[in-house]
């Protein structure tokens, strides 16, 4: 029996270093937020600043609250003075998916920054929603699919829209960007803390805009401080509601379901483990409040402005090792919220190079794609790299080719013939790119279970497959205006007809496969109980 103790200790020493932690990580969410949704997504610093912060603020205030304060019950329930709350911000991944993936081709196609920042909002609203029904069917969720499948393809986005797209930027400032990098490598890589146990993230930030400064003073480098994004001002959040409400309807945000969901889904399954890891550590969290709040959280961001959805952190280990209990999240709450209400934001992008930032989302891009490797069994890797192919193929339509052809002044249907001389078929590009998320996960998991010789498991994904490109949610396109557009079914075409099939071929032969691995599944089960019959004969011949 635990034994109830009222003599809670609400701070402690170690919430100070935990608070440190937690708020640098969440600063540089929303400092990668203002800059990347102004910068490629169009969004006005007005829009950014006055709506998408302040909500980002809200939700991740309230959740913080709600996990402090289960914690501080906790301790309240066991007598125990070592609980830690469980870390809680902007979720990383959704976010960079969502900003290139949804956002910006929607801005792109329509140069509408209003309606590229409804699609967000969509987005958000709907991981919440999943998140909220993830606190009941979690489990079940996480029990049937492979976690090759669910680690495949978020290590997809990792590799190419994280890792290749910034790598790239950095190294084209190496004197600011390079070694701020390495300080992040070393002393997360090594687990080394730092001299007086200072953040890694806040010195390499620091570092890199000391360098910026200095080589700016002395006229070395081309590095010019961000325009002015705003100024100090009281940014209290504000209702969106009604232009969340409005855009439902638009078919415009239901063609980005294939990315949505694999998100949704990744993100339940990984507030699953997350509440794992904390159990681990000692720290026994129910699971369906957990989860229901983390929802409620990307809810009410939608709610209140902001497209970026809230998560349980990883790494609750790591808070706890560090001394931190219920207070630190409480103290990253408030103080994050006065950051974003009083466009506090605006003034840290001005001093502070985006490039010096770029070492800490590589460094989180390698750690995403390596788990994906090392968190499933030796025998799963294959299907682990098989599912990143997909993302390869989105990564080069979106981020190589597209912009190459805008400069040339060419489209798509313009090249895809002449692209065939030089070994790039540009229509296999496109099939696969299209809905890739859900395609790593459909990969991965079905040559997991092949591996595994689960055909008739196998073979179930396979349907799905099936079902997935006949709806068009995967590999379904058509050019529209020399571009690729989406296609859904059950929609109507060009001459108001509805359609009930696209992606008819692949379609099909995801079907043929079905059946193959269904026949191959009990030919193989028959042959083992032979086999096993003749084995017992051979032990007992005189068995019957």
């Amino acid at each position: 029996m635990y034994q109830r103790d009222n003599n809670v200790k609400y701070f402690v020493r170690g919430d100070i270093d935990g608070f440190f932690g937690l708020f640098i990580d969440n600063m540089l969410q929303l400092m990668l937020i203002q800059t990347m949704c102004v910068n490629i997504c169009g969004l006005p610093p007005e829009l950014v600043n006055g709506m998408i912060l302040p909500g980002a603020a809200i939700s991740i205030l309230l959740g913080n609250l709600f996990y402090g304060f289960q914690a501080w019950s906790l301790m309240k329930k066991t007598g125990r003075d070592d609980i830690t709350a469980l870390p809680y911000g902007i979720n990383t991944p959704s976010m960079i998916a969502y900003i290139f993936l949804v956002m910006a081709p929607v801005y792109r196609q329509t140069n509408d920054a209003t309606l590229t920042w409804q699609v967000g909002l969509f987005a958000c609203l709907l991981s919440g929603i999943m998140e909220c029904g993830g606190a009941f069917v979690g489990d079940w969720l996480r029990k049937h699919t492979p976690r090759a499948g669910l680690l495949s393809a978020l290590a997809g986005v990792a590799i190419t829209f994280i890792s290749m797209n910034f790598i790239f930027q950095l190294f084209a400032s190496p004197a600011i960007a390079l070694l701020p990098m390495l300080i992040i490598l070393i002393a997360y890589a090594s687990r080394i803390k730092l001299p007086i146990g200072l953040p890694a993230g806040l010195i390499a930030i620091l570092v890199g805009a000391g360098l910026a400064w200095t080589l700016k003073y002395f006229g070395m480098t081309e590095w010019k401080p961000a325009a002015s994004a705003g100024a100090l001002a009281l940014n209290m959040p504000q209702s969106s509601i009604k232009p969340l409400v409005t855009f439902l309807s638009n078919p415009l945000g239901w063609q980005y379901m294939s990315i949505i969901f694999p998100m949704g889904l990744f993100n339940i399954i990984g507030s699953l483990q997350n509440l794992e890891s904390a159990e681990a550590a000692g720290d026994v969290y129910p699971t369906r409040s957990s989860l229901l709040v983390n929802g409620l959280g990307s809810i009410v961001a939608s709610m209140f402005g902001s497209c970026f959805p809230t998560t349980i952190y990883i790494g609750h280990p790591g808070w706890k090792a560090m001394g931190a209990r219920a207070g630190y999240s409480i103290l990253n709450g408030i103080a994050i919220t006065a950051v974003c209400f009083t466009g506090g934001m605006t003034l840290l992008q001005q001093w502070i190079p985006v490039e010096a930032m770029l070492g800490i989302l590589l460094w989180i891009g390698i750690i995403i794609t390596a788990q994906a490797f090392s968190a499933v069994p030796k025998a799963h890797t294959m299907a682990v790299a098989f599912g990143l192919i997909p993302a390869f193929a989105a990564w080069s339509l979106d981020i190589l080719i597209k912009p190459c052809l805008i400069l040339g002044g060419k489209t798509l249907t313009d090249v895809i013939e002449p692209l065939k001389g030089f070994g790039v078929y540009l229509k296999g590009i496109i099939s696969l790119s299209q809905g890739f998320l859900v395609t790593s996960l459909l990969y991965a998991a079905i040559l997991a279970f092949i591996i595994d010789r689960k055909l008739n498991k196998a073979a179930a994904w396979s349907i799905a497959a099936a079902v997935l490109s006949a709806t068009g949610v995967i590999h379904a396109y058509e050019m529209v205006d020399g571009n690729v557009a989406n296609v859904f079914a059950p929609m109507r075409d060009g001459d108001g007809q509805m359609r009930y099939m696209v992606a008819t071929e692949f379609a099909w032969v995801y079907l043929a496969t079905a059946a193959l691995l269904m026949l191959l599944h009990y030919t193989h089960r028959k042959m083992d109980k032979e086999i096993s019959l003749e084995q017992s004969l051979d032990r007992d011949p005189g068995a019957v």
